[in-house]
């Protein structure tokens, strides 16, 4: 019977050190980009509603987003990737328009039209298919 106790109790200890390893691993979901489509309302939600899951992935490794402006800033894919981990769970309280300027089997440009209370940002975005996988290689911002 004594037996028994200890095997039942180093069972259950087991159980309880593997289930606590699981959920000390942080979670890597991966985003389905397979369409330009998908891409496109993925970085929407990053942008608007603070998402951050997937942001290496959305982006192409030579990204690079372009503030147009008084003071014009062109911001790096780790800075822009860094920014957007910070604003993670930000929502904007905007309407958001979006159109395909251009497209082909590999290429499109869309421009993403994010209507504020007092101000209007336009932001065109290129996105390519690198093997199946759509990502956003680079932004224009200009605000009105």
């Amino acid at each position: 019977m004594r037996t028994l106790v200890k095997t039942l109790t180093t069972i259950a200890l087991i159980v309880v050190s593997i289930y606590t390893m699981a959920a000390n691993k942080p979670e890597k979901k991966i985003i389905n980009l397979s369409t330009a489509v998908l891409a496109i309302d993925h970085y929407v939600n990053v942008m608007t509603e603070g998402q951050s899951i997937g942001l290496e992935q959305l982006f192409a490794s030579d990204f690079s987003q372009k503030v147009q402006g008084v003071n014009a800033k062109t911001n790096s894919r780790s800075e822009v990737i860094n920014f957007l981990k910070k604003q993670k769970g930000e929502k904007m309280n905007c309407e958001t328009i979006t159109n395909i300027l251009e497209k082909s089997a590999d290429y499109m440009v869309a421009k993403i039209t994010l209507k504020f209370e007092d101000f209007t940002k336009t932001d065109i975005i290129t996105l390519i298919n690198e093997d199946g996988t759509w990502k956003v290689s680079s932004s224009v911002n200009a605000y009105q």
